[in-house]
């Protein structure tokens, strides 16, 4: 319940912050400008977000003939969640990674690459699988559509502002008590931005702790997520997904997080705070390097260790 009122209060900061931003380009008139923006940014994304994100990554409907064990998995989980049976679709990439989308639960679509199927064990992309239904479960697809909409208005209103102040359009002398100055807008213009991205991140971290959470439930048990996330992360520091950076919250784990400038302003919470919490520790020293996806020497996560480990060498020889 706390992540739920923490997104809901998160929400409402980022409303309130577009409301505030349209009152001082415009009075009320700006403010209404802005409500329109939002919600018209909204309504696309709710509607077409889903197509337009499978149609950037090549994704593929795969029937239960294409890939029984993936379609199987898919449906037990989506039985055992009391979910509708999403649409499943595979990625033609080597980079492992997955996301859910979809405007509802009814028209939910769970989407894996081909690089995750061949170097997690079952139990693993169980858990992966169990982690994007409950995004699903959870109404996170919408959640997400709305935070980055209301980012990205925030966004537009700020390069308006900035080209208003640059071009003389802000004086400061509106009856309505909106209008700020030129060195008022260009100061809106870079700290609006800042504002929603640390609240959209906010957003994004609060719901990937949830849906860990809720996934763990799922798949009854949290080991295979946990050792798939670390996997996961040991593959996207060495390997990162080409992918557009508006769609990296989507993923479960942050398909840029090689690239350091864009790592900077992850929407992903750590991956070694994220598996400490499925195991149940404590507080995780986040500046030491994540543990290795193996338990020991001779033990079954150890050879599954290898044969990532080999799955690699494939792809970089």
């Amino acid at each position: 319940m706390g992540n739920q009122i923490r997104t809901t209060l998160l929400l409402a900061a980022m409303t309130a912050l577009i409301l505030f931003i349209g009152q001082l380009l415009g009075g009320r008139q700006g403010m209404m400008i802005a409500l329109i923006l939002a919600a018209g940014m909204n309504f696309f994304s709710y509607w077409y977000s889903d197509k337009l994100v499978l149609k950037m990554y090549r994704a593929q409907e795969v029937t239960p003939q294409q890939a029984p064990d993936l379609y199987g998995m898919v449906e037990r989980l989506a039985q055992r969640a009391q979910l509708p049976m999403p649409k499943v679709y595979l990625i033609p990439k080597d980079a492992p990674n997955a996301f859910a989308t979809g405007r509802n639960p009814e028209h939910a679509v769970v989407a894996v690459t081909q690089g995750l199927l061949e170097l997690m064990a079952p139990d693993e992309v169980e858990g992966v699988l169990a982690h994007e239904l409950a995004h699903v479960n959870n109404r996170d697809i919408l959640i997400g559509s709305i935070a980055a909409t209301l980012a990205g208005a925030i966004m537009m209103l700020a390069s308006m502002a900035r080209w208003g102040a640059i071009f003389g359009g802000y004086r400061g002398d509106d009856d309505e008590g909106g209008g700020v100055g030129m060195i008022g807008a260009l100061a809106l213009s870079i700290i609006a931005p800042m504002a929603a991205m640390v609240i959209q991140m906010a957003i994004s971290r609060s719901r990937e702790y949830l849906a860990d959470a809720t996934g763990a439930r799922f798949a009854g048990s949290p080991e295979g997520l946990a050792r798939a996330l670390e996997k996961l992360g040991a593959y996207s520091q060495r390997r990162p997904m080409n992918a557009n950076a508006a769609t990296a919250h989507m993923f479960i784990v942050n398909p840029l997080s090689g690239r350091s400038m864009q790592s900077l302003f992850s929407t992903h919470p750590p991956i070694a705070e994220r598996v400490q919490r499925l195991r149940g520790g404590g507080p995780v020293d986040t500046a030491a390097p994540p543990p290795p996806p193996g338990s020991g020497p001779g033990s079954t996560s150890d050879r599954r260790q290898q044969e990532g480990k080999a799955f690699w060498d494939r792809l970089s020889g």
